[in-house]
C-alpha cells in the first residue's frame, strides 16, 4: 500500500498554535486520499512545532497538486485560530512536494492549498479544486490615542479647548517628547530655508514641480520679488530655477467645524527660487486660487507676521494634501487595491502572489482601523482638522479622479515634474530603493507571450484598473500586460508604493509635524485680506486650540512609530518560494539594499538635516502602520 510521509510546520509567531482537531487530504493527478486526522493528542500544534505523519493510500495518486486542511473544535471548546506555515510531503516514489500556507485558518471550512512549484494556469478541471479563501489575520493591536497621550505626558490637556497664550507655552508641552529633528524644526520653523527645504525633503515631496511659465491666476511680477543674483523671473524660469507648489485640489471647499468653531482652509500657490547657493527659498505666496484685491500676494519683504501667517496657511494646506492624498490615498488605499486584487485573482502558488503577498502584510487590517479611528465621523480627522467632514470626501474624490500611473512611478514622476537636476533632493536620490524585479520575473516569464497567456495575471491588473483607477483610460493605468517589461515596471511600482513610498510620506510625521506651528492641522481665523494687519496676537488666535494640538502630536507619534513586529524591505520570513533561483534573487536584492544603506549613511554624515526616510533598514515591507 503506497505510503506518503509528511511534515506539517506551525508558524513560530504569537498565538499561532491551536488545540483544534486537524485533518488532511491529498489530491494527486491520479486520484485522492482519504481524509486523515493529524491531531490525536493534546495541543500538538504549538507555535514553531514540527509534526511528522504518514498517510496510506490504496494506490498511487500520482503527482500531488493539492492538499486540503480541515480544522474542527474539540468537544465543548470554541474555535481556536491556527497559523500553519507549510506542509511537506514525500511520495512513495521519493519525490518531494511543498505546500506553502502562511495564513490563518479560523473556521472549520475545508481549506485548499496548491503545490508550490505548480504552474500558475491550471486546466479548468484542476481549477475547480482551488478556491481562494478569505485572507484572515487577527486584528493588529492598535493602542490608540489615550495611551499615546499618557506616553507623551499630554493627557491632562486632551480636553482643553483654550487658545495658546504664547509660542513659548507650546514649547513647554512639546519638550516632553522630542526627536533630534523635531527639536531642529522647533528652533528653525520660522526660517524661509526650512520652509523651502520641506517641499523637497519633508513628508510631502509630491507637490513641488519646476515652473517654466507662471500660471495666469498667479500674477507675480519682478517688482514684487527679490531674486538673488539680480535676474528677472523670466530669466530664472528659463534657467530652470523657479518652482511652483499648487494646492488647487483644496479650492472651494468649506472647512470643518472644530470645537464648535468654523475653521479655514486655503488653496495656496507658492513660488520658490533655487538660489546660487542651491537653497530653495520662497518668493511669493497667494493663499486663494483667484487673484483679487482681498487676496494679496505675500512676499518675504512683507512684515514679519504677514509673511509668517502666509507660510502657516501654506503649511496647513500641505498637511491636508499630505495626509489625505500623498499618505492615505497614494499609499494606504492604493496598497489596499493591490492587495485585494491579489488575494481574489491570483492563487497562492502563482509567482506574483508569492512575490507580492509579503508586501500586503497588515495592510487591510491597518486600513480598517484607520477607517474606524481616523477618518470615521468620530475619528481624528473629522474632529480636529480643517479638511474633516465633507471636505475630506471631496478631496479624496478629486484626487482619485486625477491620479495617474506616471505619478506612481517615481522616476517618471520626477521627470514629469522637472525635478531631475534640482540639488539636495534626497527623495529622488534615494529612489534606488525602486527594486529590480526583472531577473526574478524573467525566471517565470521567458518572453512576452508568457505574459500574454497568463490569464490570472491579466485579470489581476484589469481588476486594479477598474477599482483603483475607476476604469479611466486617461489615467494611463495599464489594463493588460503585453510585455515582460510592462509587467516588471508595474510590479516594481506595487512594491515601491507599499514599502518605500509609504515610508517616505509616513516616517517623518512626528519629526516635522509634532511642532504644531510648523504643520497646523487646522487654522481658526481667516487669512489677512490686506497687508500690515497681522501681529503676534492675531497669529496665536489663528493657531488651533490646545486639545487639537496635543491630539495631533499623539497621532503623529503613533503613525511614525515602527509596527511592533517590523519586517524591513528585502526580508521575507515566510518561505513562499521553493525554487533556488527566486531565493537567490531575494538574497541579491537584500545585498543591494545593504549597499544603498551604506551610501545613505555616508551621505548623511555631511548633512545638517540627515535624511533617513528611504534608508532600507527603516523601510517596512508593507503598509503596516
Amino acid at each position: 500500500m503506497p505510503k506518503y510521509k509528511g511534515v506539517i510546520t506551525t508558524e513560530d509567531r504569537l498565538l499561532a498554535s491551536t488545540w483544534d482537531h486537524v485533518h488532511i487530504k491529498l489530491v494527486g493527478t491520479e486520484g485522492e486520499s482519504r481524509r486523515k486526522a493529524l491531531s490525536t493528542g493534546h495541543f500538538l500544534f504549538k507555535a514553531g512545532s514540527v509534526l511528522k505523519f504518514e498517510l496510506d493510500c490504496k494506490k498511487s495518486i500520482g503527482k500531488l497538486v493539492l492538499i486540503e486542511l480541515k480544522k474542527n473544535p474539540r468537544l465543548l471548546l470554541p474555535q481556536d485560530p491556527w497559523f500553519p506555515a507549510k506542509v511537506e510531503l514525500k511520495s512513495p516514489e521519493g519525490e518531494t512536494f511543498l505546500f506553502p500556507i502562511h495564513r490563518w485558518i479560523t473556521n472549520k471550512e475545508v481549506q485548499q492549498f496548491r503545490e508550490a512549484t505548480g504552474t500558475w494556469n491550471l486546466s479548468p478541471n484542476w481549477l475547480l479544486y482551488f478556491l481562494l479563501k478569505c485572507y484572515n489575520i487577527p486584528m493588529l493591536v492598535f493602542v490608540f490615542s489615550l495611551s499615546r497621550m499618557i506616553e507623551l505626558k499630554l493627557h491632562r490637556l486632551a480636553d482643553c479647548k483654550e487658545k495658546w497664550s504664547s509660542i513659548d507655552a507650546i514649547g513647554k508641552v512639546f519638550r516632553h517628547k522630542q526627536t533630534t529633528l523635531s527639536e531642529y524644526v522647533q528652533q528653525n520653523w520660522m526660517k524661509d530655508s526650512l520652509f523651502g527645504y520641506q517641499f523637497l525633503n519633508g513628508v510631502n515631496p509630491m507637490v513641488i514641480r519646476r515652473c517654466s511659465v507662471l500660471p495666469e491666476n498667479f500674477p507675480v511680477t519682478d517688482q514684487m520679488v527679490f531674486l538673488h543674483g539680480g535676474r528677472s523671473l523670466a530669466e530664472e524660469m528659463q534657467s530652470g530655477n523657479i518652482f511652483l507648489c499648487d494646492y488647487k485640489l483644496l479650492d472651494g471647499l468649506k472647512a470643518n467645524m472644530v470645537n464648535g468653531k468654523q475653521q479655514y482652509l486655503m488653496a495656496p500657490l507658492v513660488l520658490l527660487h533655487k538660489t546660487p547657493e542651491d537653497q530653495l527659498m520662497p518668493l511669493a505666496i497667494q493663499l486663494k486660487q483667484e487673484p483679487s484685491k482681498d487676496n494679496p500676494i505675500f512676499c518675504p519683504t512683507d512684515s514679519e507676521y504677514d509673511w509668517l501667517l502666509a507660510k502657516m496657511f501654506v503649511r496647513s494646506a500641505d498637511f491636508q494634501d499630505h495626509q489625505l492624498i500623498s499618505h492615505l490615498l497614494r499609499t494606504h488605499l492604493l496598497a489596499e487595491v493591490f492587495s485585494v486584487s491579489l488575494l481574489r485573482n491570483l492563487p497562492m502558488v502563482h509567482p506574483l502572489y508569492k512575490l507580492l503577498v509579503p508586501h500586503t502584510r497588515y495592510t487591510l487590517q491597518i486600513n480598517a482601523l484607520a477607517r474606524n479611528l481616523l477618518i470615521s465621523d468620530s475619528g481624528y480627522f473629522n474632529k480636529f482638522t480643517a479638511s474633516g467632514g465633507q471636505a475630506m470626501q471631496t478631496i479624496l474624490q478629486r484626487a482619485t479622479s486625477s491620479i495617474t500611473y506616471t505619478s506612481l512611478c517615481i522616476r517618471d514622476d520626477i521627470k514629469e515634474r522637472g525635478l531631475e537636476s534640482v540639488p539636495h533632493f534626497y527623495y529622488r536620490d534615494d529612489e534606488q530603493v525602486w527594486p529590480a524585479t526583472n531577473h526574478f520575473l524573467g525566471y517565470y516569464y521567458k518572453d512576452d507571450s508568457d505574459v500574454q497567456r497568463d490569464t490570472e495575471l491579466q485579470t489581476w491588473v484589469l481588476d486594479i484598473f477598474k477599482h483603483g483607477f475607476l476604469s479611466r483610460p486617461e489615467s494611463g493605468m495599464l489594463q493588460k500586460f503585453n510585455t515582460v517589461a510592462e509587467l516588471v515596471k508595474f510590479v516594481t511600482m506595487v512594491i515601491f508604493t507599499g514599502s518605500a513610498q509609504h515610508a517616505a510620506v509616513n516616517s517623518g510625521q512626528f519629526d516635522y509635524g509634532s511642532w504644531m506651528p510648523n504643520t497646523p492641522p487646522t487654522l481658526q481665523r481667516p487669512p489677512p485680506t490686506t497687508k500690515g494687519t497681522a501681529d503676534e496676537r492675531s497669529l496665536l488666535e489663528t493657531l488651533p486650540d490646545i486639545n487639537v494640538t496635543v491630539h495631533g502630536m499623539a497621532i503623529m507619534w503613533l503613525l511614525s512609530k515602527q509596527s511592533s513586529d517590523f519586517v524591513p524591505l528585502g526580508h521575507y520570513p515566510e518561505e513562499h518560494f521553493s525554487e533556488r533561483v527566486p531565493r537567490q534573487h531575494m538574497e541579491i536584492f537584500k545585498g543591494e539594499l545593504g549597499l544603498l544603506s551604506a551610501l545613505i549613511e555616508a551621505r548623511n554624515l555631511n548633512l545638517e538635516i540627515p535624511c533617513t526616510f528611504l534608508d532600507p533598514p527603516f523601510l517596512e515591507n508593507s503598509v503596516a502602520i
